[in-house]
């Protein structure tokens, strides 16, 4: 009636390979780490002690857990245990979440790359990819920190302002107290404090002990005592901690205080539905096929100071730059259009305005200088009411970032009863413009390249490379937040995320190309 069963005897087969099918993404994973050169894990051990758990047999189970959706160290040991596959991979040992975060968040923090670099290069000699076309973009997700409580640039240089005030008015009320002693002591101390001076911290400390020496003649002193007091508890603990806090924003505008690496930025996927700033990283990737060819982190919110130092890193990464770029508007700026000529890298990316230029509005308004005329051999400009814009002054204009971009100013001679000024300019007067004729250049180049016909084909295909893998990093594989904390250690996860994308991206290629065999 039954079929026979019971828990009481041996069964056979007892390799846990028997179980598991042949096509497997699990096979994947194995056979990918198992071609790896034994010495690429050498520099993660340096030697001595107890043996170690297999290298191989950690970064095979990390990287299944990152396909699986399981980031947790402590759910990928409970896998460890009792998953079939993951016994498999680990060939029935039983690391604990303490060797697997070690080993994923320190030890392979100067291996991780070389591992991936491996990966890639198996990739492209499987003909998976070519490194030739290069998809890049960024997106935000959120860092392991507590989202309220945070540090701003401005407020921080409010309260240390502030701050400065207070000291240079408690040393005067001092000089008013001590009037005839601090004519003894001006030359030492309280004459280096300027009205405006700035007071660092190191300052402050020599003038408090300088203090604290008049003390020790005077005791009886009480608001030199009451001064002194003041500096110790209040203003030189204040004054260091605000400059901590600007040592830790550097460049930045904020931070988070459990996670000082993270800044706050606007995302679009929000835990209150009113995008509401969170903190977080910027991941910069570039996709080709829709394999992830490098990854790179970074604090800043916007994405187009991030296309340089992201393209050093793929430099590092592959070993060369890709031959072609392509990239949505956010890239689009002069710095750019200049890095990718200077490197030789055809830049497939739109500017700010490229879409609205099509548009009839745009092409109607006359107050745009790209509907007007410029006569390069005498450097004028040319409004549709046929006033020339002549030549008047150049100026330069530096970026954060040192990028130094040359404008010209041009004026008309009389703009007085034109009939089409209410439509060309609001401001009194004749017409002024400035521009920077090296960013119409780099436009013009980048018009030109995107409406040929491989340009379009590779604008029109961006749609379908880095975007589709976020939207499977982030909502088929649930990955919305940071487990680690720190730009290093977030850097590592992405690269553990990098390359479980891609061994998911080969076993699915290998599934099409099995089924169009078949068919």
């Amino acid at each position: 009636m039954y079929i026979q069963y019971t828990m009481d005897q041996l069964c056979l087969p007892m390799d846990l390979e028997e179980d598991i099918p042949e096509n497997h993404l699990v096979r994947v994973v194995n056979a990918a780490v198992n071609r790896l050169d034994d010495t690429i894990f050498d520099a993660a051990y340096p030697g001595g002690g107890r043996d170690s758990y297999h290298p191989k047999m950690l970064t095979k189970v990390i990287i299944y857990a990152y396909t699986q959706r399981i980031y947790s160290s402590r759910q990928i040991a409970k896998a460890v245990r009792e998953n079939i596959p993951f016994m498999w991979l680990a060939g029935r040992q039983r690391p604990d979440f303490r060797t697997l975060n070690r080993f994923r968040s320190q030890r392979m923090k100067d291996v991780l790359e070389m591992v991936f670099t491996a990966v890639l290069q198996f990739l492209a000699d499987e003909k998976y990819i070519s490194f030739e076309h290069y998809f890049v973009d960024g997106t935000k997700i959120e860092a392991n920190a507590n989202r309220y409580t945070f540090v701003w640039g401005k407020a921080v240089s409010k309260h240390k302002a502030k701050l400065q005030e207070k000291v240079h008015a408690l040393f005067a009320d001092i000089e008013a107290a001590e009037k005839q002693e601090e004519q003894e002591h001006r030359g030492q101390d309280l004459s280096e404090l300027g009205e405006s001076a700035e007071i660092d911290s190191e300052k402050l400390e020599q003038m408090t002990q300088s203090l604290e020496s008049q003390l020790l003649k005077k005791p009886k002193n009480k608001p030199l005592k009451k001064a002194v007091r003041r500096l110790r508890k209040d203003l030189f603990p204040r004054l260091l901690k605000y400059e901590q806090y600007q040592n830790l924003l550097g460049d930045r505008n904020s931070f988070s205080k459990t996670d000082p690496d993270a800044t706050f930025m606007r995302m679009k996927e929000d835990h209150m539905r009113n995008g509401q700033l969170k903190p977080g990283y910027n991941v910069q990737i570039g996709t080709e096929n829709q394999f992830i060819l490098a990854y790179s982190l970074h604090q800043r919110p916007t994405d187009t100071r991030c296309l340089q130092p992201h393209l050093e890193k793929v430099r590092q990464i592959l070993g060369r730059l890709p031959r072609a770029v392509i990239a949505d508007a956010g890239y689009g700026s002069e710095e750019n259009y200049a890095y990718l000529e200077n490197e030789h890298v055809k830049a497939v990316v739109k500017y700010g305005s490229y879409h609205k230029e099509k548009s009839k509005a745009w092409k109607e308004d006359i107050g745009k200088i790209e509907n007007w005329t410029y006569d390069e051999a005498v450097d004028t400009w040319t409004c549709p009411a046929g006033q020339t814009l002549h030549f008047r002054k150049e100026s330069k204009e530096t970026l954060e970032s040192g990028y130094e971009i040359r404008k010209r100013h041009y004026r008309s001679q009389s703009c007085v009863g034109c009939p089409l000024k209410e439509r060309c300019t609001k401001a009194e007067g004749n017409r002024e413009v400035v521009v920077s004729l090296e960013r119409l250049r780099y436009q013009k180049q980048a018009r030109a390249i995107l409406q040929s016909e491989e340009g379009f084909t590779l604008a029109v295909r961006r749609m379908t490379e880095p975007e589709s893998v976020f939207g499977q990093l982030k909502n088929n594989r649930g990955f919305r937040r940071f487990l680690l904390r720190g730009m290093e250690k977030v850097t590592l996860e992405v690269g553990w995320l990098s390359l479980a994308h891609n061994l998911l991206k080969q076993a699915a290629n290998d599934q099409k190309r099995r089924a169009a065999i078949l068919q």
